[in-house]
């Protein structure tokens, strides 16, 4: 791919997956403009082609200037944990929109934005509303654009490990609900491929597909447990969900009532890339030993 004269724009580079891209990006010598509130956690990001730029992406003002010469802009920009008193309109709607709408100003062609497999028949989540509201907007904007859908980053099986190392993975439900989640260097590479695709959307997950009693068991060898997987009734799934959207506030919801959501049904997705589940559980292990 040639790409001397198509500068990338990347917001979110001190994320999961954002890490990833920055570093497929660099590896292809693609010039790119990392966009991060805090400049020294990009540190380990620069490399020849790649400048960084001190910016945050709820405030517009930060951002005037920087998409000056840009062809495309890639966001994975959204919040995983809630902190800083802001919502996900503030961060997964309004962020990106602040960031399509310098976009547009600055003549951009492309911009490239990863949502959740199957968000637009989730709109009742917050997480998702926000995110959903977003490629809304990204589609009717006038700019080509890809939306990535990906069905859940090894990053997230690592909740599984955690409850692993203590000798016991609770699921609810009989556990037989299927996906395949992806690694983000596998991702990554789909993401920035996606900068010569036109005007689509890409739903994509790992090479394995497997059942949360298969990512259960998996786990819990790969910490040296034995298999023991606690079953949980799906009423009380409902009823967690029901008593946190009535007694707490999104922010602290939020993130439950997707995770627990869309664990009760299947979310399988065209496969892709090379990385396995249980390689990424082992290493994640021996990282800690």
């Amino acid at each position: 791919m040639q790409n001397e004269n198509k500068t990338v724009v990347l917001a979110g580079a001190t994320g999961y997956l954002g890490g990833h891209i920055a570093q497929e990006l660099a590896t292809r010598q693609i010039p790119t403009k990392i966009i991060v509130r805090n400049t020294k956690k990009a540190a380990g990001l620069v490399s020849k082609n790649t400048t960084v730029f001190g910016a945050e992406v709820t405030q517009p003002k930060t951002l005037k200037g920087i998409f000056e010469g840009v062809d495309t802009v890639i966001s994975t920009v959204g919040i995983t944990r809630q902190k800083d008193g802001l919502t996900y309109m503030d961060v997964d709607y309004q962020a990106n929109k602040n960031l399509l709408e310098e976009a547009k100003k600055a003549g951009v062609r492309k911009f490239i934005y990863v949502s959740v497999l199957n968000g637009n028949l989730h709109r009742n989540l917050k997480i998702l509303e926000a995110k959903e509201a977003f490629v809304d907007d990204l589609v009717a904007s006038g700019l080509e654009y890809t939306i990535i859908r990906p069905n859940g980053f090894f990053s997230d099986m690592r909740d599984f490990l955690d409850m692993a190392k203590k000798g016991k993975v609770y699921l609810f439900g009989n556990g037989e609900q299927k996906f395949n989640p992806i690694h983000g260097a596998d991702l990554a590479i789909a993401c920035v491929a996606a900068i010569e695709t036109y005007n689509t959307e890409i739903s994509l997950g790992g090479p394995d597909i497997l059942t949360q009693n298969e990512v259960a068991e998996m786990a819990l060898l790969a910490c040296g447990k034995p298999i023991n997987i606690i079953h949980l009734p799906n009423g009380l799934r409902r009823a967690v969900i029901w008593v946190l959207r009535t007694f707490t506030s999104s922010k602290t919801y939020g993130p439950l009532e997707f995770f627990l959501t869309l664990m009760a049904e299947d979310a399988i997705a065209p496969r892709y890339g090379s990385h396995r589940l249980a390689s990424f559980f082992q290493e994640e292990v021996e990282a800690i030993k």
